[in-house]
């Protein structure tokens, strides 16, 4: 089982794919962006070495989930939380934009069927809500009035199928965040903090000989 996710050291990106229960990495890769073709690219490295994926666990970013298809995919709640949070605010100002962050941030007591019934129950009682527009004046140009309450329902609706891997495959032990990776990432940053006023290709190598030292 592995957690693949990406961050920025300075102005470059590196994407990692780790083994939360052993805590090693297992691979690794400078990218311009998150791609399907860079976590395609990583994913047969990995294979090519030697390991068997069993599980995966990932942030959410759109389309990635289909580079590991069959396998378990596991999306982290915590970043799930995060999507909510930002589009709605921590203030929502309509009764919709409340009810749909009490339901985001309950996320981790929530069952799979249970997150379903409440999003639809929310869907229902919200549709003709929803359904509202803007119009340019002068024009029939329009946008959806409340697009930021819309997406972020899209992006609970969209994960549901792998919000709650990890209950469907306990044998597994499935993480359901990606943790175990931010932690580390974090723990490296530290290491660079202590070394202010380094060039960008100073960075790169620094992060490059830890994650070459600390890779399995």
């Amino acid at each position: 089982m592995l957690i693949f996710d990406a961050t920025h050291f300075g102005e470059d990106a590196v994407l990692v794919a780790r083994a939360p229960h052993s805590k090693k990495n297992v691979g690794w890769v400078w990218i311009q962006e998150e791609t399907k073709e860079v976590y395609t690219l990583l994913k047969q490295d990995i294979e090519k070495r030697g390991y068997r994926l069993t599980a995966i666990v990932l942030d959410g970013r759109t389309g990635i989930p289909r580079v590991f298809l069959p396998l378990p995919i596991q999306i982290c709640q915590f970043h799930q939380l995060q999507v909510v949070r930002r589009k709605l605010t921590l203030r929502p100002e309509t009764d919709a934009g409340r009810e749909l962050l009490t339901i985001g941030l309950n996320i981790v007591r929530y069952t799979g069927e249970k997150l379903e019934n409440d999003l639809n129950r929310w869907h229902t009682k919200y549709e003709k809500f929803l359904q509202e527009k803007s119009y340019t004046i002068g024009t029939k140009r329009w946008r959806y009035t409340h697009r930021r309450v819309r997406s972020a329902y899209s992006s609970l609706k969209k994960n549901l199928p792998f919000l709650f891997t990890y209950q469907k495959y306990p044998h597994l032990h499935i993480p359901n965040t990606t943790n175990s990776l931010d932690g580390y990432f974090s723990r490296v940053k530290n290491l660079l903090a202590a070394h202010r006023g380094k060039s960008r290709e100073r960075v790169r190598r620094i992060v490059t000989e830890i994650l070459r030292r600390q890779t399995a």
